[in-house]
């Protein structure tokens, strides 16, 4: 009797141990591979870190030769980082892509909100948001330009709005300066007919459509 429960004893505490060891490699398996395959933590990233990975995700599509008067094939596309860390977000962005057009006048040029579209992107799948549909393209005569900006977190305060150096008909994205450094990616894209932008052969006054100066808050 005794050896029998001696021997019971030992299979319990030797079929524990298997278990023990078995329960212990996985964990050691399943902490490996968070590490090497898991989502990537954002919680304490700064504005400048979500830019930098913004940067990374973001592509325009045709928007490169200003050919297009309607721009009705462009786009934004938000997808996972090209270079660097491409793991998914452990939480998602919070994105907001936005448009303007910019406007010459005898001053300064003019800047009129036209859309803002959030979206929430971890890099898993891609997002595509579609140029808005009946953007100004100069027709009258006018130097008209369209901006286009992808940034992180909340819709951009009156500080943190685009401000332009240099004359429209011959800026370029270096000319453009946001007053926040969450701005992940712009482009200023060109005029639909360079002429229409050329001071000699442009008619230098606003726009028909509305429009509002640089500093005034936006929707």
């Amino acid at each position: 009797m005794h050896n029998t429960q001696t021997r019971f004893h030992r299979a319990v505490m030797t079929a524990g141990a298997a278990i023990l060891a078995l329960l212990a490699t996985g964990c050691w398996n399943a902490s490996a591979g968070a590490q090497t395959g898991g989502c990537r933590e954002v919680g304490d990233w700064s504005g400048r870190e979500q830019a930098a990975w913004l940067r990374s995700a973001v592509a325009f599509h045709g928007t490169t030769d200003g050919t297009d008067p309607s721009y009705a094939r462009a786009s934004v596309v938000v997808r996972g980082p090209r270079t660097g860390d491409v793991r998914v977000l452990c939480r998602p962005l919070a994105v907001q892509i936005e448009f303007w057009t910019l406007t010459a006048t005898t001053t300064r040029p003019e800047m009129s909100f036209v859309m803002r579209h959030g979206l929430s992107a971890d890099g898993g799948r891609t997002r595509t948001v579609a140029f808005p549909a009946g953007l100004p393209t100069g027709r009258d005569g006018t130097c008209v330009r369209v901006l286009v900006a992808a940034y992180a977190g909340t819709p951009l305060a009156g500080g943190e709005l685009p401000r332009m150096t240099g004359d429209l008909a011959t800026a370029g994205d270096a000319d453009v300066r946001f007053g926040t450094a969450r701005i992940g990616v712009h482009r200023l894209l060109p005029a639909q007919g360079p002429a229409r932008c050329d001071v000699g052969r442009s008619t230098l006054s606003p726009s028909p459509t509305a429009s509002t100066g640089w500093d005034i808050y936006h929707p």
